[in-house]
């Protein structure tokens, strides 16, 4: 049985922090993981910056409100899910993903939570694992299914390289450059078509 890990943001919907950097005017903010292989260190840097500003919770979903989908990712989800089971596992957060799951006609997420303060600051932020997608996807295999990873950032690599069949989608020229075996998509008609190859 196979299923199919896909990354959130790049992939399916706009990056929130770059969406949140330009609605706020702070460019530091732009910085994501396709620049930062360190989760850990970017996070713990956003939230200085976020509390530097005076900002919280609240901005941020202001913003995420206004982000739809990338054109097409809703309907290469439907078709991807006619084929196999399909999970899309991010380093995002459960308060800023909600929203942008019901967009996508609610798929299953595996995300992480942020730590808030009453006044909305955000404190900090509990990871759900430990290298969580790496660890997802050997959960996965552990029980049986044959996995599938796409993912367009650094800490896409170990779910991609640790999947029976992986590919980078719409990621940069530098990490394209620095895992030439691995097949780089741009389109969804061209992801989906390399997904049903793997699974026949």
């Amino acid at each position: 049985m196979y299923i199919t890990c896909l990354d959130l943001e790049g992939v399916l919907v706009p990056e929130i922090w770059i969406a949140f950097a330009k609605a706020s005017g702070i460019s530091e903010l732009e910085r994501t993981t396709r620049d930062e292989p360190d989760y850990d260190k970017l996070m713990r840097w956003r939230i200085g910056i976020l509390k530097e500003h005076g900002l919280g919770l609240k901005e941020i979903q202001e913003t995420i409100a206004k982000i739809d989908p990338l054109p097409g990712a809703r309907e290469f989800l439907l078709e991807l899910r006619k084929i196999c089971q399909v999970v899309i596992i991010s380093d995002t957060f459960t308060q800023f993903a909600t929203p942008l799951m019901e967009k996508l006609g609610w798929p299953t997420i595996f995300c992480n939570s942020l730590e808030v303060a009453e006044d909305g600051e955000i404190t900090g932020f509990k990871m759900r694992i430990e290298n969580s997608k790496l660890a997802t996807v050997k959960a996965l295999q552990s029980i049986g299914y044959d996995t599938i990873a796409s993912g367009d950032s650094y800490n896409d690599l170990g779910m991609i390289l640790a999947s029976k069949a992986g590919f980078l989608f719409r990621s940069t020229d530098k990490i394209k450059a620095e895992y030439p075996q691995l097949a780089a998509y741009e389109t969804y008609g061209e992801l989906l078509g390399a997904i049903r190859r793997a699974i026949v």
